[in-house]
């Protein structure tokens, strides 16, 4: 009988594997773009803050780890990729993000003008260029231009590093959207998940 038991909860189990597997680490994903958002967003010659990475030894520490997430993996997927580290410092990740941060330091003055503003689906976009000149209507397409074509390869490079899946861009897109938002200054202009926008 107690077999029969064993026999019918082994496949349970790893059905439940295979479903963290599955699993979207939106949490994990949050942190990673809160992270980048900030770094973009520094002032030159300032470093972002950063939390201290905990050092675990090479056998104790990964074995104790590696038991730790078997047995989450099958209580809760969700406390598990809570854990996981969002691959963001590929070559092709930090370029995008060096760019951007030497951009930044143009779109400011547009942003606290309200020319520009973050939109819902993680992309720049222009607002009201009435109080600009021409030579600054002409930069602006510019630099809204170049800023959203590195935030869609952005978004691709980091669906790629941590193969998400491509089924996965607008959930990955929607969490920048969180973070540029929630990280724009008082006076910017955001758009809400309504459509509605309205200034911080």
């Amino acid at each position: 009988m107690k077999g029969k038991r064993l026999g019918l909860l082994l496949p349970l189990l790893v059905a439940a594997c295979v479903t963290v597997n599955i699993y979207f680490p939106a949490s994990a994903v949050q942190k990673a773009a809160d992270e980048i958002v900030d770094e973009i967003r520094v002032e030159r010659g300032k470093k972002p803050e950063t939390k201290p990475e905990i050092k675990k030894d090479e056998k104790t520490g990964q074995q104790s780890m590696q038991i730790h997430q078997t047995i989450a993996t099958l209580l809760s997927p969700s406390e598990v990729y809570a854990e996981i580290n969002v691959e963001i410092s590929t070559p092709a990740i930090r370029a995008l993000k060096e760019a951007m941060r030497g951009r930044f330091t143009y779109l400011q003055s547009f942003y606290s003008r309200g020319a520009i503003g973050e939109n819902r689906d993680g992309y720049l976009e222009i607002r009201d260029t009435a109080m600009l000149n021409l030579k600054e209507k002409s930069d602006i397409m510019n630099l809204v231009n170049q800023e959203n074509r590195d935030r869609q390869s952005l978004y691709n490079e980091i669906v790629k590093a941590n193969r998400f899946g491509p089924e996965t861009m607008p959930q990955v897109q929607r969490i920048f959207a969180n973070s540029w938002r929630g990280k724009s200054q008082p006076g910017w202009w955001i758009q809400e998940d309504s459509g509605q926008w309205r200034q911080k």
